[in-house]
């Protein structure tokens, strides 16, 4: 079997980018993301890497929101990133399974990172955590998004294996080596409605999306994408799950 063939990423871009570039959900967390990276992400030396960057829509977005930093993304799928290099050349884009360890061209690279809806695929979460760890220069943070709440059918079909509580995003991080200072539970009451719609919808939710989505997709989608932004950023009940990590000092890291 090739390697395209032995990624199951491949099909996901393939078939679903379209649809995932239109979903309200992706905008919700985007300006999660923005508000967690912090003022340094501005600043002048910044560089942002986007695990997970599929076709790099957002780190498409970071370029332009941080003119000043270095942009980089890494992703374990080919066709994601050919996508990704076609539309930003100037990105580092690296081709690697970063679970099994951080490639040598991103290696105390990253001022800032983020790792947007990626932990829930895979199958070592702590293993990708550290090769994050070992991408960030000493401080560096990290803005992690992961999904809370039920599992829908369309979830498991794109490769869920495991949704998130704050408690449990946290304490994987910890676990990683990470200072956590925020774990919170996004999205109450809007984005839970929303993830339920998904949910009701099934299997039947695979062909709406698939190419480019139906006229009901599209409509959910545009009445989610103006409801959306008045969901709290935290509470007990919210289904859309952000975390942020700081890589701690070498002499902290270093202690026992």
């Amino acid at each position: 079997m090739s390697a395209d063939r032995a990624n199951p990423w491949e099909p996901y871009w393939e078939r679903f980018a379209v649809s995932a570039r239109a979903n309200p959900a992706q905008a919700f967390r985007r300006r999660l993301i923005h508000a967690l990276l912090g003022a340094g992400a501005s600043e002048p030396g910044a560089a942002i890497l986007d695990i997970g960057c599929g076709s790099g829509d957002l780190l498409a977005e970071l370029g332009e929101r941080y003119p000043r930093a270095a942009i980089a993304g890494v992703d374990f799928s080919h066709s994601g990133l050919a996508e990704a290099r076609a539309n930003l050349p100037r990105a580092l884009l690296v081709q690697s399974d970063l679970a099994a360890g951080a490639p040598k061209e991103l290696n105390v690279w990253a001022t800032h990172a983020v790792c947007s809806e990626v932990l829930e695929h895979v199958d070592a979460p702590k293993a990708l955590l550290a090769a994050a760890d070992a991408c960030l220069r000493p401080g560096g943070r990290l803005v992690v998004t992961v999904p809370g709440g039920p599992m829908s059918a369309f979830d498991r079909h794109i490769g869920h294996q495991r949704h998130y509580t704050r408690r449990r995003i946290a304490s994987l991080l910890e676990e990683a080596g990470f200072e956590v200072e925020l774990a919170a539970a996004a999205g109450f009451p809007l984005f839970n409605p929303y993830r339920m719609i998904v949910m009701l919808r099934g299997r039947r939710l695979i062909d709406d999306v698939r190419d480019s989505p139906g006229l009901l997709a599209r409509s959910v989608m545009a009445l989610f994408d103006r409801l959306l932004p008045r969901s709290l950023s935290d509470s007990p009940w919210g289904w859309q799950i952000v975390a942020v990590g700081r890589k701690r000092p070498v002499s902290a890291a270093r202690s026992p």
